[in-house]
């Protein structure tokens, strides 16, 4: 095994195990933090992959972004921060084994798939250059107008957690 194969094993049990805990975590805000850490673990696996810019654009808007909006979100309606009931129910066995049924047909389909049997090829210059990717997303013509689509979703979402607080304070006086 390669150091880089070692690496992804890491990085993909980390992942793994962090979106587990995100999931499973009695605490609102410890699940925020767990599913920062899937997320950086997505990036991680990005820069092996040698797409730097997918590897920034994780961090930046995920991580930098969304994540830490969960978070804000999170303290600032001051919810129950704390779940008291179970974490599982009847359901969760049946719900565990329907998954592990559609997971185990999955990995069996893309083992049989013919164009995931073959080696990938390494990238051109052209295609590694992050400059025409730049261009792209800030051309009028090009990916300009998701971009902001977006920031204009995250400040809404960041006003609407503020208004909700503000809210409860006007109530409780």
């Amino acid at each position: 095994m390669t150091g880089m194969q070692i690496l992804f094993l890491i990085t993909s049990a980390v992942v793994l195990f962090s979106s587990i805990m995100s999931v499973t975590a009695k605490r609102m805000i410890h699940s925020a933090l767990w599913f920062v850490l899937a997320l950086l673990g997505v990036a991680v696996v990005f820069a092996m992959l040698e797409a730097s810019f997918f590897a920034v654009v994780q961090v930046l808007v995920y991580v930098g972004a969304i994540a830490i909006l969960i978070i804000f979100a999170t303290m600032l309606t001051r919810r129950a921060l704390e779940d008291k009931g179970d974490q599982f129910n009847r359901a969760t066995l049946v719900t565990l084994v329907i998954v592990s049924i559609i997971f185990a047909g999955l990995v069996v389909s893309l083992k049989s798939w013919a164009p995931l049997q073959n080696l990938t090829s390494p990238l051109s210059a052209e295609q590694l250059n992050v400059g025409v990717l730049g261009l792209a997303l800030t051309a009028p013509d090009g990916f300009t107008l998701p971009f902001e689509v977006t920031s204009i979703l995250l400040l809404a979402a960041l006003i609407g957690a503020i208004y909700v607080a503000y809210e409860r304070k006007e109530k409780k006086k």
